[in-house]
């Protein structure tokens, strides 16, 4: 009898000791990843505080050139995905971070509004399908039970590149200025622009396409997660596989609504924090850097408790809804504080933490009702059509402040989009994503 038992409870320990051996192999290097290329894409948001001057670019314009990222990002995220698919991710996610790290050191030879509006097109297109790529990838290794917590570690990047990429850029910006004739800012794309082509090199090496690639692992252990994923599938009552299945779908409609309103928030903070923190009485470009890691650290924690809470109690609807609320409330209550240095980092902190901490748990969604080629596209698609909210965010956070002098308006957008968001996530049936 006690063996019978015992069996059952050891087999668990050795698939959990197999898994966090897959997740040492992995994780960590797909997280550095995606911190370089979030770091890539914000960055310019430090950089403003030096080129808007050196380019003559208003807010407004500064605004357009940070939001025409996401057009290329969108226009070019399906289609990337879907060669992913058929190519192998190890070669393809190369590609995408060879291309965007070359892309963005590149950005220190602008010298005009127009170069800069092209830069960051381009840009947009070279790092169109990493991320929605990588969360398919994911699929391919760990079954629904267990992706909340692994999405948030790979997208602990997310918030790590504001905690580190803050106070680098900061010191990049300073100390580097007038360097063999180059701004800080100049100095500062080149420098976070090349380990992207370095990590993408390293990728070729590092990333197996699957399990069935990773000669990391024997036979009997890929027979073991194999297994384990062909019974998630056949939990996944009424998952779809089809191309069309993913890019005609209500639900994936829904998820890219949801994600707008994240994103919303995310980019507002991500490119405008810096300016917000100068508005409030801070001068120097070191400190600021300090101060934008501060909400970085609270997403960073957050990311990790609502990953680990959602997963162990497998609810991923109010994982996101009360986190929506909190955020909400953060942003509203910022725009009447604007003049407080201290009080505006602090709300933002807990807005940062929020948004970016429901992200994991929203990652975790488009599988439990997409497989296969569905999969690929329903990422892809949901992804793209959030995107928009990175031009949709900057143009209004511009427009506001140029405008009005105030960004008040916009945060007050944003928070209630995050609110209407809510009403999508629960309609969302508990029965299918609750897995």
């Amino acid at each position: 009898m006690t063996d019978a038992h015992a069996q059952p409870a050891t087999a668990t320990a050795d698939m959990a000791a197999l898994y966090r051996r897959i997740t040492w192999r992995l994780i960590p290097f797909l997280c550095l990843c995606y911190l370089a290329a979030y770091l890539d894409r914000i960055n310019v948001g430090l950089a403003r505080l030096q080129m808007s001057s050196d380019l003559q670019l208003s807010d407004a314009a500064f605004g357009l050139g940070a939001g025409l990222f996401f057009v290329g990002y969108i226009l070019f995220e399906v289609p990337s995905n879907l060669i992913l698919q058929q190519v192998g991710a190890r070669v393809w996610i190369a590609r995408i971070m060879i291309s965007w790290g070359l892309l963005s050191a590149a950005t220190l030879l602008v010298q005009t509004p127009t170069q800069f509006y092209w830069v960051r097109f381009l840009l947009g297109v070279a790092e169109a399908g990493f991320l929605p790529g990588v969360l398919f990838y994911l699929t391919r290794w760990y079954p629904s039970w267990r992706r909340g917590r692994i999405i948030a570690l790979f997208m602990l990047g997310l918030p790590l590149s504001s905690l580190i990429g803050g106070p680098l850029s900061g010191w990049i910006m300073t100390h580097f200025d007038r360097l063999h004739g180059l701004r800080g800012w100049q100095w500062m794309f080149l420098l976070e622009g090349l380990p992207s082509v370095v990590l993408g090199v390293m990728t070729l090496w590092l990333l197996p396409d699957g399990v069935m690639q990773a000669k990391w692992l024997n036979g009997e252990e890929k027979r073991q997660i194999t297994q384990e994923l062909a019974a998630d599938q056949q939990q996944a009552t009424g998952s779809k596989s089809r191309l069309r299945d993913g890019l005609l779908n209500i639900r994936v409609l829904m998820l890219g609504g949801i994600d707008f309103s994240i994103l919303l928030s995310a980019y507002a903070i991500g490119f405008w924090l810096p300016t917000l923190i100068k508005n409030a009485g801070v001068s120097d470009i070191g400190l600021i850097g300090w101060l934008t890691a501060i909400p970085g650290l609270a997403a960073v924690l957050a990311m990790l408790l609502i990953g680990y809470s959602s997963d162990r109690l497998r609810e991923r609807r109010w994982h996101i809804i009360v986190p929506f609320i909190v955020a909400a409330a953060a942003l509203a209550a910022s725009t009447f504080f604007s003049g407080s240095v201290a009080v505006t980092v602090l709300l933002f902190a807990v807005a940062q933490a929020m948004v970016i901490g429901a992200v994991p748990v929203f990652f975790s969604l488009p599988a439990t009702f997409l497989q296969g080629t569905a999969a690929a596209a329903g990422f892809a698609l949901a992804c793209s059509l959030a995107n928009i909210a990175g031009l949709v965010s900057n143009s209004i956070m511009g427009l506001a402040l140029d405008l009005t002098g105030s960004s008040s308006g916009a945060l007050w957008f944003f928070a209630a989009c995050l609110l209407l968001s809510c009403l999508l996530v629960i309609a969302l049936p508990a029965k299918l994503v609750n897995r």
